[in-house]
């Protein structure tokens, strides 16, 4: 089915004259996961977006879908299980995104340190029993300084310890979004980009919809709903305080995470590395290699500058550099070693801490059960109990601590879902983790409110074995099902590593891709691969600008700046004539798309 530009004008004429079950504000990953179940469960829904979808804070993450072992230095159990068990879920029903992969967690001998090396495999072996990990593959293990340094001799050596290496997941973030996006618009949801909520409608001290702004027309009419749900992230609070009905009090509290990327050549990383910033602040660093690139972040501190386009400030550079070249002294990375970089905000609640994780106030083991937990493993490692001794004292502490409930506004850890006296929902807060299991809270709250009010039904879905688009893939046999892909892509004469890299992007739709290239021609800039990209995703992933294409289908500006300049005169020509714009708009085009460019090349700091 198109997912287009024809297709949104077609959606918003229906926008216009139907009265929705639902109305979803904000296309970040939070809306997304309540479209696709809405869309499933057969509701008459819509969402709208101000900007591109995931434009705001989700393409902006770190990137990975973690599950804060940090916490587990206080055992704060709640946080990680949650976020691990979840995690499973989300590469379950999106397996050519999230990915497995070894991280790396140097240990040091300094102050404030996170972990020694005796806490660490305390946290990764509770880690692994939380996740499930039994493939020997997977499993956690401990290695010497020696094999750190041997695995990046980059590191610094002074007062290195050893270190810990478990799984984690990487993640594309935005790439998640829209599948969830195109999944919900398949199943009937009316998903459109670029309309602003103006204003929130009320009929009998009830709301009813939204009035809103077409950005791309300048037109602003009504949309009604029975039910509307604010998932706009940072913005919440800007949704929430045009209810005026509503006595307003703020519950966000953004901060801002900052990620710089440089070749690999400059900071040789050869897997992912988790380490503390060295500095005794409480916040701990990603080093990541992405296609023969390294970035790393993040720096997590309150934001209050311009919600729609926060960027890398000077202190956020030399914040993260200083750590950088401390960690890895070899490398002497500068500033203008930085070929890209990407600032986001997080949406956390106030109420919860502010932690970074988002935990909030989740609930620590008594001091006997921690005891009990470093008693067992010391007595397993002197081979004096068996695994199973510690699996059940795992499983006991596990048990215990899941008696400790989210509060009843809550639908997962460190989120929100409240709903106001004229009926306006909010669900907020949370982490990119958390977005299938926060939705389904949510659907579950709204359809009761359908049924209570509207004496309308629907049948219940398991969201658990909900694939987003592109994820009809066996989760067990990923690989060799993205290698069968790749090889239609080599089929149709692209190389290999093209025709995988589209076949890890698009997963089971990457021969809807591949179909272009029978009608699609190579030209100035765009390799025949490319060019049967840029228009599978204009024609069904709503590809509306260049930066659209560059920055968050296929995250071209963030690791391929060598190639971009060529590449971006491709894609500005083809979408110029594809979309018959007229010279002033290919100018205007062009200059935003320059603009995307200069701030994610820190351009303003060199």
């Amino acid at each position: 089915m198109s997912f287009s530009a024809t297709s949104r004008k077609q959606d918003i004429e229906r926008l216009k004259n139907e009265e929705l079950d639902l109305l979803t504000i904000g296309g970040g990953i939070t809306g997304a996961g309540v479209a696709i179940q809405a869309s499933a469960m057969g509701l008459k829904n819509g969402l709208i977006e101000m900007q591109d979808f995931a434009e705001g804070t989700s393409s902006r993450s770190t990137k990975l879908v973690h599950g804060g072992i940090r916490y587990l230095k206080t055992f704060d159990v709640g946080v990680v299980a949650d976020t691990v068990q979840e995690r499973a879920v989300v590469q379950h029903i999106a397996p050519h995104i999230p990915r497995p992969q070894s991280m790396l967690l140097p240990i040091y001998d300094e102050p404030g340190a996170t972990f020694d090396m005796f806490s660490v495999k305390v946290a990764m072996n509770l880690y692994d029993q939380l996740a499930g990990v039994v493939d020997p593959q997977w499993v956690n293990y401990t290695i010497s300084k020696a094999e750190v340094l041997q695995r990046e001799p980059q590191l610094k050596s002074d007062k290195l310890m050893g270190g810990g290496v478990y799984l984690d997941f990487k993640n594309n973030d935005s790439r998640l979004v829209i599948e969830n996006i195109k999944k919900a618009h398949e199943d009937g949801g009316l998903m459109v980009s670029r309309i602003k909520a103006l204003d929130l409608l009320h009929e009998n001290g009830k709301i009813t919809g939204v009035h809103v702004l077409d950005l791309l027309t300048n037109e602003e009419f009504d949309i009604h709903a029975k039910y509307v749900i604010n998932t706009t992230g940072p913005w919440s609070d800007f949704i929430r305080k045009m209810d005026t009905d509503e006595d307003f009090v703020p519950q966000m509290r953004p901060t801002k995470g900052v990620h710089l990327v440089v070749d690999s050549k400059t900071l040789n990383v050869p897997q992912p590395t988790y380490f503390d910033s060295g500095k005794q602040d409480g916040r701990m660093i990603f080093v990541v290699p992405r296609e023969d690139k390294t970035y790393f972040g993040t720096t997590d501190t309150d934001f209050h500058g311009d919600f729609e386009h926060p960027r890398v400030e000077q202190e956020d550079a030399d914040y993260l550099l200083d750590i950088i070249n401390e960690r890895y002294p070899s490398a002497n990375v500068k500033i203008n070693d930085i070929e890209s970089s990407w600032a986001g905000l997080r949406p956390l609640i106030s109420s919860n801490g502010s932690s970074d994780y988002n935990g909030g106030n989740s609930g620590k083991i008594s001091e006997k059960s921690f005891n009990d937990v470093i008693d067992v493993i010391k007595r397993y490692e002197k081979e004096e109990v068996t695994k199973t001794d510690v699996e059940d004292i795992l499983n006991d502490l596990e048990s215990t601590l899941s008696e400790d409930k989210v509060s009843a506004s809550q639908v997962s850890r460190g989120s929100s879902l409240t709903v106001s006296k004229d009926g306006l929902l909010t669900l907020a807060g949370g982490k990119i983790t958390d977005y299938r299991k926060m939705a389904a809270g949510a659907m579950a709250a709204i359809t009761k409110l359908l049924k209570d009010n509207y004496s309308q039904e629907f049948n219940p879905i398991d969201s658990k074995n909900l694939p987003v688009s592109g994820g009809d893939i066996d989760p067990n046999n990923v690989e060799a099902t993205i290698s069968f892909f790749a090889k239609q892509g080599m089929d149709n004469g692209l190389t290999e590593e093209e025709a995988t890299l589209f076949a890890n992007l698009f997963g089971s739709n990457a021969a809807r891709v591949f179909s272009q290239m029978s009608h699609v021609k190579a030209s100035e800039g765009l390799s025949l691969g490319e060019m049967a990209s840029l228009h599978y995703s204009m024609e069904e992933e709503m590809t509306l600008t260049p930066t659209d294409y560059l920055m968050r289908r296929t995250n071209h500006i963030l690791f391929h700046r060598d190639t971009l300049d060529a590449v971006k005169v491709g894609v500005i020509n083809e979408m110029a004539n594809f979309y018959s714009w007229t010279k002033e708009e290919k100018a205007k085009q062009s200059a935003d798309l320059d603009a995307t460019i200069a701030e994610s090349d820190m351009s303003y700091l060199k």
